[in-house]
């Protein structure tokens, strides 16, 4: 939230009152009920998450870590209020609580406001109650298989090991990011590199008591999944004899390293980083592991490695006996206290300053440049926490004629991008953008870069050589392809996915190969299986340069500098071909009702909408840019209102708007998640609120208070650094200032009620609205 006086004060007292007043009625219990049994029927959708629930299952047996957090069916459905109470008057209080402020405040002040307000919470008079159910030495290789529609397969395997607070954990970590990274693990070359599987990763689980390590691989419905098991488990358990090198060490290392840098940098990231280690048991465990981290040999990664990794220790399917079985003992949860008691921590981060995010401040501070090929810049430098620099460039290439039928192949010239340039391999290119903490995307698009600001111009000739000099390997090409063909076969099961394409492919009536034509699933995986690597060689080559690209920074920088290395690194680089945009059209469409049977599938899916005639200058647009603000923009829209927290039917609902800059393009959509059978109570709660709102509009209080929610969203959007050069980047291609938003703002502030309700009922027709579900309807 903003971090204004009102804003802090107000949330300090929500919190502190909700801690030890809050009502949990059986009211509240009948109506939320549905709603967290919808959550767990979004979750019994992917058949990932209940592969994996199950594995843990079987690797706590005892202790409360194989229960699923959410708990089962009917636990949910048939759970006492009586015990919600209990729960609630156990644990919520403030001698089981820790508060994490972070963003622009005065500390001074913010301590006495969270005294006030928390300082008046008695201290209850109970003890918290203690656990005592340590989970035995698993005592032998344990199984499960889980049978279900889906389009792919996939094999895991769980290791249980040491708490987080564990002094080794750092080197488990470590072990972790050997074995399991995408491109550089273990797992990766052995098995997505030779075929075996399309891909693989590992993880890891830091909490309080004795957690573990897993490790697995997707495919494809073709392949062999007993291969994959055999190549997994011997790549794993293989460490004994393939031992860990320096390398591996040191690469996984500044890996980890990085994303706790980058957590620093970040109020957000940092706030959960300090939560979650406080649930360990302290929040300074955050740093005593990055100083343990840095401290990490590879004798102690091969020691870690060689204790853990045993098939006694080893859950992936059925439970197979053993004469001889092996024992992997767990130490004890640390005292976290003595282990901390002399702590003193390491060096702070340097903070940002504190940025006026108005348009008017932006706008002020922005320096423009236009380089030789017609490269247009936009700089926005300040003071950044950690000095870091975000960075925008957009490519724009190609026009109708060029671009038809060729989506797969420009999608996949732009995925090959960061797979091999010609100087260095993919795994070379990513240890060099490590090297520099670098956080970097790039496609056919364009790229973004996060760096610190002394790394940036090094990050941009990196992101230069992957742009202009792709190597384009065979072999990459392969793994791309297959991973994007198990994805994708993926979503012929998927409700949401199914949903998305029948709604987009009914309102948007493009022909077949036009770049903004969508495809049935079905389709788009013949494009998939056709599309050869010289095809999108071919793209790239024909098609893709930086003539008329756009650029954008933000952070910290010196501007000439930036400027010129700019020019010497994308000036020579022109388009084969020139750009001519492909516009978006108006399409005046029917309303249907259609649905998509997906078997086996707990939670079912709504997606609807209709078109506008609108480009985003148009006098009605802020008007009803605020009518789908206070429809079902927020949880406490409208939308929301009705479907959760009234009919407790969807975990979630709402609704977007927008529009075309350029063409009169503009789109109305909805979306909901539900169980199949609440299929008609969604589909007539949606309808029945959409036409109450737009015959009997909303009322002067809503409208007051969407006005300064939507504002309050658009100005804190404008703090969020990634987010506003991306924005700044969009602008120079449309030829925008910052002016545009202090007019829209201006213009939403000054709304009347009147004004809404008219634009809401001009614009939005419910006869019109399409409606489509998936989900299995037939149980």
């Amino acid at each position: 939230l903003s971090a204004t006086e009102d804003n802090l004060d107000w949330a300090l007292a929500m919190e502190a009152d909700r801690m030890v007043n809050s009502r949990v009625s059986r009211e509240d219990l009948d109506s939320e009920m549905t709603v967290v049994r919808n959550e767990f029927e979004l979750g019994e959708n992917n058949p990932g998450a209940v592969l994996f629930q199950r594995v843990q299952q079987l690797a706590f047996v005892w202790h409360n870590y194989g229960n699923p957090i959410i708990g089962e069916r009917a636990d949910i459905e048939k759970v006492p209020i009586e015990k919600l109470q209990a729960f609630y008057r156990t644990w919520y209080q403030p001698d089981n609580a820790v508060l994490l402020v972070a963003g622009h405040f005065d500390e001074a002040r913010m301590l006495e406001r969270v005294a006030r307000h928390f300082g008046a919470v008695p201290k209850p008079a109970r003890a918290l109650p203690t656990f005592y159910t340590d989970e035995p030495t698993q005592d032998g290789e344990r199984s499960v298989t889980l049978q279900r529609v889906g389009d792919q397969q996939m094999v895991v395997a769980l290791y249980r090991a040491m708490a987080g607070s564990h002094p080794d954990y750092p080197a488990l970590d470590v072990l972790v990011q050997v074995l399991g990274d995408t491109p550089t693990g273990r797992l990766h070359r052995a098995l997505v590199q030779k075929g075996i599987a399309s891909s693989t990763w590992g993880a890891e689980r830091q909490l309080h008591d004795p957690g573990y390590m897993y490790f697995g691989a997707q495919l494809s419905k073709d392949m062999d999944l007993g291969r994959a098991q055999q190549a997994l488990i011997s790549v794993v358990e293989d460490v004994a004899r393939n031992k860990i090198t320096a390398e591996e060490l040191e690469r996984s290392r500044t890996r980890l390293l990085n994303d706790i840098e980058r957590a620093q940098l970040d109020s957000g990231q940092l706030v959960r980083a300090l939560s979650e280690n406080a649930a360990i048991g302290d929040w300074r465990l955050f740093f005593l592991y990055r100083d343990q981290l840095r401290k990490v040999t590879v004798a102690d990664v091969q020691r870690v490695a060689e204790h853990y990794l045993k098939r006694a220790n080893r859950v992936v399917g059925l439970f197979v006996p053993s004469e001889h079985p092996e024992r992997a003992e767990i130490p004890p949860t640390p005292d976290v206290a003595a282990e901390l008691a002399n702590y003193q921590g390491g060096e702070r981060v340097r903070l940002g300053e504190a940025f006026d995010p108005s348009p008017q401040n932006i706008e002020a501070r922005l320096v423009r440049r236009t380089a030789a090929n017609g490269i247009k810049l936009a700089l926005l430098p300040k003071q950044t926490r950690g000095g870091r620099v975000v960075a925008h460039l957009a490519l724009h290439w190609g026009d109708e004629k060029t671009l038809m039928n060729r989506e797969v192949a420009c999608e996949f010239a732009g995925e090959m991008l960061l797979r091999g340039t010609k100087k260095r391999s993919r795994s070379e290119l990513k240890e060099a953008f490590d090297k520099l903490n670098a956080r970097v995307s790039v496609s056919a698009e364009g790229a973004t870069v996060e760096v610190r600001s002394e790394n940036l111009l090094p990050a941009l000739a990196l992101v230069a050589e992957a742009l202009r000099e792709p190597s384009f390997p065979p072999a990459e090409f392969e793994e791309l392809k297959r991973a994007t063909l198990t994805g994708t076969q993926a979503q012929l099961s998927d409700p949401a996915a199914n949903a998305e394409v029948r709604l987009t492919r009914h309102l948007e009536r493009y022909p077949v190969g036009h770049r903004n034509y969508t495809p049935t699933i079905e389709e788009r995986l013949a494009w998939i299986r056709k599309t050869t690597l010289n095809d999108a060689e071919s793209c790239y080559r024909e098609l893709i340069g930086a003539t008329g690209a756009d650029f954008s920074a933000v952070g910290e920088f010196e501007p000439d500098a930036l400027a010129r290395a700019l020019e010497e690194l994308f000036g020579p680089w022109r388009s084969p071909y020139p750009f001519t945009r492909v516009p978006y059209r108006y399409f005046d469409r029917p309303a249907v009702e259609d649905q998509v049977i997906t078997p086996d599938k707990a939670n079912a899916v709504l997606r609807g909408g209709e078109n506008v005639q609108m480009r985003d200058d148009h006098a009605d647009f802020p008007a009803l840019l605020l009518a789908n603000y206070l429809l079902g923009g927020t949880s406490s829209a409208r939308l929301a209102e009705r479907v959760r927290e009234k009919e407790g039917l969807s975990y979630s609902t709402g609704s977007s708007f927008g529009a075309s800059p350029l063409d009169e393009s503009a789109w109305f959509r909805l979306s909901a998640i539900f169980a199949p059978q609440n299929r008609s109570r969604v589909e007539t709660a949606i309808r029945e609120e959409i036409a109450r709102a737009v015959k009997g509009g909303f009322t002067a209080e809503e409208v007051a208070a969407g006005k300064k929610g939507l504002l309050a969203q658009r100005r804190l959007a404008r703090t969020q650094d990634r987010a506003l050069a991306s924005r700044i980047t969009s602008y120079l291609f449309l030829g925008r200032s910052f002016a545009w938003d202090t007019d829209l703002e201006s213009k939403i502030a000054a709304l009347t009620p009147a004004q809404v309700n008219a634009a809401l009922a001009k614009y939005i027709d419910p006869s019109k609205l399409s409606l489509v579900v998936a989900g299995d309807f037939k149980k």
